[in-house]
């Protein structure tokens, strides 16, 4: 090994001096030239080409292809045959793979690949096809669904455009499931070349099958041109239509101000305003088009608050989601519902444009909602909302034996209506499980279903099911510590600073608040009990005119409303209004004093809180109060 290692290295070195002598002639870029391929035309005739290898798809039947000798057309010598495993196959849930010349091969001189085909009993089978090479798969081309049965056919897949197929690599490739009974079945390909078929006559190419489609979009939101398909005129006089890759196709934009097409066919909105997306192959324009209608900069749904430890989420880039099936299952044949998703920025949303209903399935495993008390989701309808119409949302459990029709499947579906459901915003929707009265139970939740579309669009984010956790009236921790330097800080209320002399923290106001000082993990609070409102007096007046905000933390399970108030002589008041989320525990806020204009900052007198007359005698918990800088 050692020895070999040295010649290895000397013939390196003998290398690199060849080079040094003799490689550093400057060369003409003219005289470079592309590399050039064998022109070869046999695929599988009898045998492998000697070029030609073989991949399995994963999850495939890697065993699925064999070479047959009793099983060929016109008494040939071999055929490539194929066996489709059942449904419940351990070795593969279908037949798929790849034959690709290891070198690659000009096929610019030939317009069609051909072979011969035939199934033990009538069958479909799903994809056939070139173009898959296991890379970069640049100039696919497949024709699906193929129905065979037990005489040989010929099937004819035409090239799309054969000057791009200088150096392809993916010379034939098959995709095929059990059948609809989960079974499987053998077929046989045979005679597999290309050809030029002078009689071969390329008929209409089409982008978005066919299709003038129009969507509304967003500044940043990319949408994938879809639906690519050539038609060809076969020697039998048939039309044959094949599936054709982005990279056949030349895209280009009416309007690339406002949304602007790749080479791949991504297009991305630029702007506000209306373009519209064409596309030709091989010099002919495709029928159908892709009109972009921009209306700006998208504004997302609201971001959940609520703590992840209380929510199950379905679809929300603020949770962790479970395992979903699907977002929308296609459920034919009366759904029209497509789903175009979009991205912005970090933000994923769900889009389903010509919406009549939807479903969502997350059945694998099924969701235990027994826990939690809502359903929450957010809406968006860009299109007017009509007269009487209604928007339902359908929760589905599958029961005990967890399985779609099994027999204990219950529902229940909740209807808005206007003035609830709106256009050109978003809907936040929560529906309790208390109203959803036709469920059984929640245990084994699996499908939510949206309908009442009128073919427009919809938007749909932060889907998911929360709990309200209960929380004790008296907090059982302290409010966080502060960390401002006590340099900047004129501290009223707080353990972490030496406090204002003199303050009155409870002067008689005609209130019925009860206000003790009780010690909660070790740090003394403010306790407002039967509270409706409070007010606090400093010994004297407090010039704050040099400060930039008063902090203050609050604590409250049973409130709905709170104000907070700066004071100064005349009286000159202020307030500034407080959201109490009931479920998260102590909540910490930062108020720049500007929002007390006209209170005159250098010479406060008084805090307030009150309950802006909201029913109810609550308890508030309040700590470090301070002015900071």
């Amino acid at each position: 090994m050692k020895n070999i290692s040295i010649k290895k290295t000397m013939s390196c070195l003998v290398a690199l001096l060849i080079l040094l002598n003799f490689g550093c002639k400057k060369r003409d870029v003219a005289e470079l030239t592309n590399p050039t391929y064998p022109v070869i035309a046999d695929v599988f005739i009898d045998d492998f080409t000697g070029d030609l290898g073989y991949g399995a798809f994963g999850g495939s039947d890697l065993k699925a292809f064999q070479i047959d000798t009793k099983e060929t057309y016109n008494n040939t010598r071999q055929s490539m045959r194929f066996e489709v495993p059942d449904a419940n196959s351990p070795n593969g849930s279908y037949a798929g793979g790849v034959f690709l010349s290891k070198s690659g091969r000009d096929l610019t001189g030939f317009n069609a690949l051909t072979f011969y085909i035939k199934a033990n009993q009538a069958e479909t089978i799903g994809e056939l096809g070139f173009g898959n090479s296991f890379s970069e798969n640049k100039y696919i081309t497949n024709i699906s669904n193929i129905s065979v049965n037990s005489n040989w056919k010929k099937i004819i897949i035409p090239i799309p455009d054969a000057s791009k197929l200088n150096g392809e690599r993916g010379l034939f490739y098959f995709a095929a499931a059990p059948d609809a009974n989960g079974k499987g079945y053998t077929f046989w390909v045979d005679e597999v070349k290309f050809e030029n078929l002078g009689t071969l006559l390329q008929g209409q190419p089409t982008i978005m099958d066919g299709n003038n489609t129009s969507i509304t979009s967003f500044v940043s939101v990319t949408t994938q041109v879809t639906g690519l398909t050539a038609t060809f005129n076969l020697p039998t006089g048939v039309n044959q239509s094949v599936n054709v890759s982005k990279a056949y196709f030349n895209f280009s934009s009416s309007n690339p101000a406002v949304a602007s097409v790749n080479a791949d066919g991504l297009v991305t909105a630029l702007s506000a305003g209306t373009a519209t997306i064409t596309g030709s192959l091989n010099g002919m324009q495709a029928k159908g088009s892709l009109t972009i209608n921009c209306a700006g900069n998208f504004v997302p749904a609201p971001t959940p608050t609520r703590n992840p430890a209380n929510v199950i989420s379905i679809f929300s880039d603020t949770y962790t989601n479970v395992g979903v099936n699907y977002y929308n299952g296609y459920w034919a044949p009366w759904q029209t519902t497509v789903s175009n998703d979009f991205k912005v920025g970090n933000d994923n949303v769900l889009n389903y444009t010509n919406f009549n209903f939807v479903g969502m399935e997350f059945s694998n495993p099924t969701v235990n909602a027994s826990s939690m008390t809502n359903l929450h989701l957010d809406a968006y309808f860009p299109s007017a909302i009509a007269s009487g119409r209604e928007f339902r949302v359908i929760v589905i459990d599958f029961g005990a034996d967890k399985a779609y029709g099994g027999g204990n499947d219950t529902r229940h579906s909740t209807t808005f209506t206007a003035p609830k459901i709106v256009s050109g915003s978003w809907v936040s929707i929560d529906i309790p499980f208390s109203s959803m009265t036709g469920l059984a139970s929640r245990a084994n939740l699996a499908q939510i279903v949206l309908e009442g579309g009128d073919g427009t669009s919809l938007y749909v984010d932060n889907v998911y099911f929360w709990n309200t956790p209960t929380l004790p009236i008296v907090p059982t921790t302290a409010a966080p510590t502060p960390t401002k330097a006590a340099a900047n800080v004129l501290s009223v209320f707080s353990d972490a600073y030496t406090d204002v002399a003199g303050t009155d923290f409870n002067p008689n106001w005609g209130q019925t608040t009860q206000v003790t000082q009780p010690t909660i993990a070790g740090s003394k609070v403010l306790r407002y009990s039967a509270f409706n409102y409070q007010g606090t007096q400093f010994a004297s007046s407090l010039n704050v005119s040099t400060y930039n905000n008063v902090h203050l933390d609050f604590y409250s399970t049973n409130a709905s409303q709170l104000r907070f108030f700066l004071i100064s002589p005349g009286p000159t008041e202020k307030s500034v209004s407080l959201t109490v989320p009931t479920t998260s525990g102590w909540n910490s806020i930062d108020i720049p004093l500007t929002s007390f204009s006209p209170v005159v900052l250098s010479n406060v007198i008084q805090f307030k809180f009150d309950a802006n007359n909201a029913p109810g005698a609550p308890d508030i918990f309040l700590d470090n109060l301070y002015f900071w800088k």
